[in-house]
């Protein structure tokens, strides 16, 4: 049993490692995207479709507030904060570094939590993301270790936050791979999903401010700062900017049960061949999510219907065999070209034959699916049936396998050679007092004449 659950474990970490490779090596024709770093994965089976330096370190900018966000709502869910929860900004919090985004709030100013969220979100405001980092984790220090405890438990393997809205800081890092964890986690909440997909929003006249308007920053989602880029499909993104991370930008979208998320990463101004130019985050990422829409489909391609196998059994009088086939199915997320019909099997047995009883549903092998030399999954190979084991013949059979080890034919020689030598003593023995008897019956009938 302990064999099989290894190979469990092995298999399990076979199927994620190959969920998590591109599907780049089919004849797909690339985006042909310019921008340093780029992703595509479908959300709904964290597969990924595409990835141009998608596991490289790279500096987040801004988007790093969709974690700030993710903390904020969570806070919200634990009952620590609500959505009107109101929040005066402290003179540290209100303190940001030149050049930074701001939704111009003043120290002392108070605001919902919800507020805050959109200032942290439509126009990225730094102080709304230290304001939050307070209020959520004391004080800014905290929160940032509360940011990086959270990226560990979604998975990110090379992330490390140093202050909650993104300001460029070499110590602040993290992969194009790593944001869709966060920006998967953060959509779950109908809060962010609402703001993300808000093209502006009026803040009421608070303390020390009159009305207000802040307006999104995400061109797919607003017309604020660049026309010409609103984009159906999509559900929300979060925008970024720095010198040193370029122009960056991640968007979710769906297109009915398809949803996928984008990452651009180190993009700029493009100039096309018409001579146009365009905004590269919000170009390439409706460039990558369209083609992504346009050549990928969710398909079967195993089911565990057909017997694919058979294995000898032994401790049987029931049956010799037992058939085997794929346990559950695969499906995966494919270039529509895919030619399912087309999957190569390669069966692997654990062994041609077991000793029964075989239980139906006993994994006996696995079986490996691959096209075109890509592999896409591997299944347990089961029993279809049970297989009842014969008293009798496993009570032979372990005679059988008793008098088969060496130390036992060993000893069984040992005690032949005893016995022999024990025969022979006995015999030889015997024959010795069979003589001496004989001898002595001569001496005592001597009938000579006595010499006077």
């Amino acid at each position: 049993m302990k064999k099989y659950r290894l190979f469990a474990l092995m298999l399990v970490v076979s199927i994620i490692t190959t969920m998590l490779l591109p599907f780049q090596s089919m004849a797909l024709e690339d985006p042909g995207l310019t921008c340093k770093n780029a992703i595509l994965i479908d959300a709904n089976y964290d597969e990924v479709l595409y990835e141009k330096g998608g596991y490289d370190k790279v500096y987040p900018a801004s988007i790093t507030k969709v974690m700030t966000a993710l903390l904020t709502l969570e806070a919200i869910d634990e009952g620590k904060l609500t959505a009107q929860t109101q929040i005066t900004a402290s003179a540290t919090a209100a303190k940001i570094p030149e050049g930074s985004s701001t939704a111009n709030i003043q120290a002392g100013e108070t605001l919902t939590v919800e507020q805050l969220l959109y200032c942290l979100l439509l126009p990225s405001a730094n102080e709304a993301a230290q304001i939050l980092a307070e209020a959520v984790g004391g004080d800014i220090d905290t929160f940032v270790g509360m940011m990086n405890d959270k990226a560990k438990e979604l998975g990110c393997q090379n992330t490390h936050f140093a202050n909650p809205h993104g300001f460029h800081d070499p110590d602040h890092y993290t992969t194009p791979y790593d944001i869709t964890l966060f920006m998967k986690a953060a959509m779950e909440y109908d809060l962010f999903q609402k703001i993300v997909t808000s093209p502006n929003y009026t803040i009421p006249a608070t303390n020390l401010s009159e009305q207000r308007i802040v307006r999104n920053s995400n061109a797919l989602t607003s017309n604020w700062t660049y026309t010409t880029y609103l984009y159906g499909p999509g559900t929300g993104g979060k925008t970024g900017s720095t010198d040193e991370a370029g122009k960056c930008l991640v968007e979710t979208a769906k297109q009915g049960d398809t949803y996928l998320i984008s990452v651009i990463m180190g993009s700029g101004e493009i100039t096309l061949e018409n001579g146009e130019v365009k905004q590269g985050q919000f170009y390439e990422t409706i460039k990558l999510l369209n083609w992504g829409f346009d050549n990928f489909k969710r398909t079967v391609i195993s089911e565990d219907s057909e017997v694919v196998a058979k294995v000898n059994v032994t401790l049987s009088t029931q049956t010799d065999q037992v058939m085997v086939r794929p346990s559950g199915s695969i499906a995966r997320t494919l270039p529509k070209d895919v030619n399912v019909e087309e999957m190569e099997k390669e069966i692997n047995l654990f062994s041609d034959t077991v000793e029964a009883p075989v239980e139906q549903g006993e994994v006996l092998g696995t079986m490996v699916l691959t096209y075109q030399g890509e592999k896409y999954g591997t299944l347990d190979l089961v029993a279809d049936s049970s297989v009842e084991r014969s008293e009798l013949l496993y009570r032979l059979d372990r005679i059988e396998k008793f008098f088969a080890n060496w130390w036992v034919k060993l000893l069984l020689i040992v005690i032949v050679v005893a016995v022999v030598v024990l025969l022979l003593r006995i015999f030889v023995f015997r024959k010795r007092r069979r003589y001496v008897g004989m001898s002595a019956s001569r001496r005592g009938r001597y009938s000579g004449r006595r010499r006077r």
